[in-house]
C-alpha cells in the first residue's frame, strides 16, 4: 500500500480545511462585474461540493463497516489482529514502501497547495441562450408559443405574456385538468428550475422545495389550497358554487335544458364529465348523476384522464393525484417568479426597449456590450480614480467636475409616469418624454404623448390634463342642458335650459 487508511483520513481532512480557506478567501473577493459575480459563485459552489464529496467518504471511514480502522490502530500499538508483534508489522509495511518506490521510481510530486490555488483562477462553463444574455433575462419564447397556442391560453404578445404567465389562478378550473396544461406546467417548472440553478449557484432549492412540499401537504389536507376551494375531495371533482346545479330541483331533462348551454358545461366539467354535444346531450348527461353515483357511471361519459378506477372493490378518483401534482407545481412556480422577480421585470423592460428600437440600433447596442465587456476583462487591473463618482466620457475616463455642475448632472428629476425612475440633470430630462420608457407609460394611461404633456410627470397631473383636453374639444362630452329635448302642449321644442327659464317665467 502507498498510504495507510489514516493517512488517508488525515489528508481527507486536511483537502476539507484547505477548500474551506479557499471559500472564504473567494468570498473576500469584490467581483468587477456581473459575470465574475457568476464564475465566484459557480466556484464556490464547486467547492461546496468538493467539501460534502469527501466528507462522505470520511463518514464511511469512520463508520468502518469492514474494520480496516479498527486493524490499523490495533497494529499502531505493535500488535495486529492476527497476532503479528511490533517488529513484524513495521518491516512489513518498510517492504510494501520499497515496493511501491521500485515500481514507480518517476511518480510526479504534486504540491496540494499549488493544485487548490488553481481552483481560484478557473472560469467554470455556464450555458446561456443568446436571450439570456448570460443570465440577465429570461428567455421564454419556447412557453411563450406553447401557451398561444393551447386551449388555456389565448392569442396575446410577448411583453403582455411576461405580466400574465404567472397568474393561474385566471386558468380555468376544467382546463387544468387537462394534460396539455399540466405539460405546460412540467416544462416551465423545468425551465424556471435550470435559470435559477445557474445564475444561483448558492442557493439550496432542494431545502427550499422540501419546506414548500411539508407546507402544501397541510395545506391540501385541510383544503386551503389557494385556487382549489376547500370542499370534501372524496369524490375527486371540487365544484364551485357558480359551477354547481342543485338536481333536485328538476325532475325531467326538459327541465335542466332551460338553464342553458353555458351553465350545462360548467356544471359538466367540475364534475369531470364530457362537455361536448348538443343541449340536450348535455343535460342528459349531468342528469345521470341525479340517481347514479359518479363511481358508478360508465367511463365513457367521463373526460378523458377523469375517469374513476375500481381498486379491490373500492374506488378512487385518478383525478386527484392529478389535482394535487398541478396544484404543487403552480405554488413552486409561484416561489420562484418571486426568487426572480427583479429578473422578470428587466425581461420585460428589455423587451419593450427593443421594441422601440431599429434593427441598427439594436446591431450598434449589442457591439456596445460586447466592447464594454471585452474592455472590462482587459483593464481589470486598471483602477480609475474617481472619488466623487462622476459619470464616464467617451474616453472612459471621468469628465471634469466643472462641466458636471454645468449640466446638472447632480440633480435628480424623477417621473412618475416613467415607475418614478430617475434621470440625472435636465438634458436627460428633458430628452426622456420621446423616449420609450415613457411612451409606454404613457400607452398604459391610454393618453397620447403630444407636446401638451411635456414636463408633467405625474400620473394624476396627466389625467387632469387630458379630461380638460377632451371636455375643450367636447369628445364623448354630453351636455344635457343643450342636447336633451322637452314638448310643450302646443308641441314646440326646447332644450332642457330654454324649458326651465320659460317655465319658471310661467310662459309655458
Amino acid at each position: 500500500m502507498s498510504s495507510t487508511l489514516l493517512e488517508v483520513t488525515r489528508s481527507a481532512h486536511e483537502d476539507v480545511e484547505r477548500l474551506e480557506r479557499l471559500v472564504v478567501k473567494e468570498l473576500q473577493r469584490d467581483p468587477a462585474s456581473n459575470r465574475d459575480q457568476l464564475f465566484q459563485n459557480r466556484r464556490v459552489r464547486n467547492m461546496i461540493e468538493s467539501i460534502i464529496s469527501t466528507t462522505h467518504k470520511l463518514v464511511e471511514i469512520y463508520e468502518d463497516k469492514d474494520s480496516a480502522r479498527k486493524d490499523e490502530i490495533v497494529a499502531l500499538g505493535g500488535q495486529t489482529a492476527s497476532g503479528v508483534n511490533l517488529f513484524g508489522a513495521f518491516y512489513d509495511r518498510l517492504k510494501e514502501i520499497r515496493e511501491y518506490h521500485r515500481r514507480h521510481p518517476l511518480a510526479p510530486v504534486v504540491d496540494p497547495t499549488e493544485e487548490f490555488d488553481e481552483m481560484l483562477k478557473e472560469e467554470p462553463h455556464i450555458e446561456f441562450s443568446g436571450e439570456e444574455a448570460f443570465g440577465r433575462y429570461l428567455d421564454l419564447h419556447e412557453l411563450y408559443n406553447l401557451y398561444i397556442n393551447s386551449k388555456f391560453g389565448e392569442p396575446i404578445e410577448y411583453s403582455a405574456f411576461l405580466d400574465i404567465f404567472s397568474q393561474f389562478h385566471k386558468v380555468p378550473r376544467h382546463l387544468k385538468l387537462t394534460r396539455q396544461y399540466k405539460d405546460y406546467l412540467t416544462h416551465f417548472l423545468e425551465y424556471l428550475i435550470s435559470f435559477f440553478e445557474r445564475t444561483e449557484p448558492l442557493q439550496d432549492l432542494g431545502r427550499i422545495f422540501f419546506k414548500i412540499e411539508s407546507e402544501f401537504e397541510e395545506l391540501w389536507a385541510n383544503g386551503k389550497v389557494a385556487g382549489w376551494g376547500n370542499k370534501d375531495l372524496e369524490n375527486g371533482h371540487i365544484p364551485s358554487r357558480e359551477s354547481t346545479i342543485d338536481l333536485d330541483y328538476y325532475s325531467t331533462v326538459e327541465e335542466l335544458m332551460e338553464v342553458g348551454p353555458e351553465k350545462l358545461k360548467e356544471a359538466l366539467a367540475a364534475q369531470g364529465l364530457k362537455v361536448g354535444g348538443t343541449l340536450q346531450q348535455r343535460a342528459e348527461r349531468l342528469f345521470l348523476i341525479k340517481h347514479t353515483p359518479l363511481d358508478q357511471l360508465d367511463k365513457k361519459h367521463f373526460a378523458k384522464g377523469t375517469h374513476t378506477l375500481q381498486v379491490n372493490g373500492g374506488s378512487i378518483v385518478s383525478q386527484q393525484n392529478s389535482k394535487k401534482e398541478i396544484a404543487l407545481m403552480e405554488i413552486k412556480l409561484l416561489r420562484i417568479c418571486e426568487f426572480l422577480k427583479e429578473k422578470i421585470i428587466q425581461t420585460k423592460e428589455n423587451i419593450e426597449k427593443k421594441q422601440a428600437l431599429t434593427y441598427e440600433e439594436m446591431e450598434a447596442e449589442r457591439e456596445e456590450e460586447e466592447v464594454q465587456g471585452d474592455s472590462e476583462s482587459d483593464d481589470d487591473e486598471q483602477q480609475i480614480y474617481n472619488p466623487l463618482k462622476l459619470p464616464m466620457g467617451w474616453d472612459g475616463k471621468p469628465i471634469p467636475y466643472w462641466l458636471y455642475k454645468l449640466h446638472g448632472l447632480g440633480q435628480e428629476l424623477k417621473c412618475e409616469i416613467c415607475g418614478n425612475h430617475s434621470y440625472w440633470g435636465r438634458r436627460a430630462f428633458e430628452r426622456h418624454f420621446k423616449e420609450w420608457r415613457h411612451q409606454h407609460g404613457m400607452r398604459c394611461l391610454g393618453i397620447p404623448n403630444t407636446k401638451n404633456f411635456n414636463e408633467i410627470t405625474s400620473i394624476q397631473e396627466a389625467k387632469e390634463l387630458w379630461e380638460k383636453i377632451q371636455e375643450k374639444q367636447g369628445v364623448n362630452k354630453w351636455r344635457p342642458d343643450l342636447e336633451e329635448e322637452y314638448e310643450d302642449k302646443e308641441g314646440n321644442i326646447y332644450n332642457k335650459k330654454t324649458y326651465t327659464d320659460l317655465q319658471r317665467q310661467g310662459l309655458i
